[in-house]
C-alpha cells in the first residue's frame, strides 16, 4: 500500500469506526431510555446522552458521506454533459467544499472552546467535549474533500464518489 493510499485507508477507519462507536452508543442509550419507562425507572441522562451520540455520529460520518456520494450528489445534469465538463464540475464541487470546511475551521474552533465555560446539565460534561463535534464535522469534510481533490489533481481517481464494495 502506498503512503497516500494508506492514509486514505486510515482516516477512513476512524471515521468509519467513530460512527459506529457514536451508533452503537446511541443505541444503548435508547435502549436504557426504552427500558426505564417500561420498568417505570426513568434515567434523566440518556436523552441527553442520545443527543450527544447523534452529534458525534453526524461528525464521523458526514466525511465518510462525502466520499460515497451519500451527502449530496446531484449528478443528473452534471453527468449529461459533454466532454470533460463533468469532472471539473466534480473538481469545483470539492475545492468549494474543501475551501469552506478550511475557512470554517477557525470558527468552530472557537465555538468548541466557549464550551469549556458550560456543563451539560443532565451528565454534567463539559460542553467543549459536545461542540468539538462540528470542528470535527469539519475536518472530516476538509480532508474527504481535498484527497478527491488530490486525487483529481493527479490523476489518481475521476472525482466519482467512492461506493462501498457491497454496493457495487
Amino acid at each position: 500500500m502506498k503512503p497516500p493510499d494508506t492514509i486514505i485507508h486510515l482516516v477512513t477507519r476512524l471515521a468509519q469506526w467513530g460512527t459506529g462507536l457514536s451508533f452503537a452508543v446511541l443505541i444503548v442509550a435508547v435502549l436504557v431510555q426504552v427500558t426505564g419507562r417500561l420498568t417505570g425507572i426513568a434515567f434523566v441522562w440518556t436523552e441527553e446522552l442520545t443527543r450527544y451520540a447523534l452529534l458525534f455520529m453526524v461528525a464521523f460520518g458526514a466525511g465518510l458521506s462525502f466520499r460515497s456520494g451519500d451527502l449530496v450528489n446531484v449528478d443528473v445534469i452534471c453527468e449529461s454533459l459533454p466532454g470533460r465538463a463533468p469532472w471539473n464540475l466534480r473538481l469545483i464541487a470539492a475545492l468549494a467544499t474543501s475551501g469552506l470546511a478550511l475557512y470554517l475551521l477557525p470558527h468552530a474552533w472557537r465555538y468548541t472552546s466557549i464550551g469549556s465555560m458550560q456543563t451539560s446539565p443532565a451528565l454534567g460534561l463539559r460542553m467543549d467535549f459536545v461542540h468539538v463535534t462540528v470542528f470535527l464535522l469539519l475536518v472530516f469534510l476538509l480532508v474527504f474533500a481535498a484527497l478527491r481533490v488530490l486525487g483529481m489533481v493527479t490523476g489518481k481517481e475521476n472525482g466519482l464518489p467512492v461506493k462501498p464494495e457491497e454496493d457495487l
